[in-house]
């Protein structure tokens, strides 16, 4: 049976990820938290404004990849 999606964003906690935004950004970084709006959190981040902690709005997403 598939899982869900918020069932795969819970085994995913403090694993990498990779979330791909609306412009086609993509930024890598290990899942910390996250919300029934898709927010999510990710922490060590490989963004293109640097590193660090960053909080994604669930509506900017695209794609999270596990």
């Amino acid at each position: 049976m598939p899982e869900k999606p918020m069932d795969v964003l819970e085994s995913s906690l403090d694993e990498p990820i990779a979330v791909t935004l609306k412009d086609g950004t993509t930024i890598e970084g290990e899942l910390r938290g996250f919300d029934q709006h898709l927010n999510v959190v990710v922490d060590a981040a490989e963004a293109p404004s640097g590193e660090g902690t960053t909080v994604i709005r669930g509506d900017n997403v695209v794609t999270i990849n596990t």
